[in-house]
């Protein structure tokens, strides 16, 4: 068990999860359009700690996770990275790679026993921030990001994240929304 004292409100995260009320709301190649994708995840959150920065003292936990629409055998979105916990500041973040050529690094205010806490990141910002490969900078530049996680009293846990994108395509922003439910398979 992961003790609440070093790892905050991520402490309830830790563990091995299981989700299939995702819901994928983003812009389409193939179709061309917007539309809702539902899909089943895993998520892994393995905990590590502490990492002493100087006078910060993080503690974090490993985080892989893939989603597969219905019963596609390969996944369709993948993520690796960590969250983190600074108690001192109170700061929660999480940092993930996507194979697209994407990365962000999100956080937010947190006090240790939240159940609820937001992360944000944007493009250009030099604390929490957003960088794309070349081809999706032009292309498809993710501007900004945000999520929001709930830890629920049935010791599951949501999350509800938005995501803006400037595609380039239709000269618009477009909003690529994500949210599941996770339970606890081990």
């Amino acid at each position: 068990m992961t003790d609440d004292a070093l790892w905050g409100p991520l402490a309830a995260l830790a563990g091995e999860w299981e989700g299939d009320e995702g819901l994928d709301v983003s812009y389409a190649n193939v179709e061309g359009k917007v539309k809702d994708t539902p899909y089943r995840e895993k998520t892994s959150l393995k905990p590590f700690g502490p990492v002493e920065n100087g006078a910060q003292v993080l503690y974090g936990l490993d985080y892989r996770m893939a989603a597969w629409r219905g019963d596609e055998e390969n996944p369709f979105h993948t993520e690796v990275g960590y969250w983190l916990w600074d108690a001192a500041d109170e700061q929660v973040m999480r940092c993930f790679v996507v194979p697209r050529g994407s990365l962000v690094m999100a956080g937010g205010d947190a006090p240790a026993g939240a159940k609820r806490f937001t992360m944000h990141a944007e493009c250009g910002s030099e604390t929490y921030g957003v960088l794309s490969n070349r081809f999706l900078a032009s292309a498809a530049r993710t501007s900004n990001y945000l999520c929001t996680v709930t830890v629920n009293p049935d010791g599951t846990w949501e999350y509800d994240e938005v995501t803006t994108v400037e595609h380039a395509r239709f000269g618009a922003v477009v909003e690529h929304s994500d949210r599941n439910v996770l339970r606890r398979v081990g």
